[in-house]
């Protein structure tokens, strides 16, 4: 009767790590629909919820290291004054890997159909959850 009741600890307990991590994995992409949408109407800041409000945040692109959130959010505006440049986004997911408990990276492929001419390139991002949400504090995108 032991070892019935361990077998059944350790399923439920694989089960569960399976359920949490496909949770984790599903709020994930769901911040990055709602990503996609905040930039295809040219709601910069709505797309940066989707980041760790910190000055610990790095983004590193094809200008360099970018580090903290209200310095990116400086540069994106920068680059995307009008909504022909933010164009409408959509992202191709090709990896979501779990680093830790608290932690994941996302590797995948960005698309942007605009007036000013289409833009597409890679990323890998790390999501980190953060005081119970889950959010962006590293980006290499190009």
């Amino acid at each position: 009767m032991k070892h019935v009741f361990f077998l059944f600890f350790v399923l439920s307990m694989v089960s569960c790590q399976i359920s949490s991590e496909e949770s984790d994995k599903t709020a994930i992409i769901n911040i990055m629909k709602s990503q996609e949408t905040a930039w295809s109407n040219h709601d910069l800041e709505g797309f940066m919820s989707g980041y760790w409000r910190s000055d610990a945040l790095k983004f590193y692109g094809s200008s360099g290291l970018t580090s903290g959130w209200e310095q990116t959010l400086e540069n994106y505006k920068k680059a995307y004054p009008t909504k022909d440049h933010t164009g409408t986004l959509k992202f191709k997911v090709n990896a979501i890997t779990k680093i830790s408990t608290t932690a994941y990276y996302v590797m995948g492929e960005y698309h942007l159909q605009r007036p000013v001419g289409n833009a597409n390139g890679v990323f890998m991002i790390i999501f980190e959850k953060i005081n119970g949400a889950w959010k962006i504090v590293a980006d290499m995108s190009c």
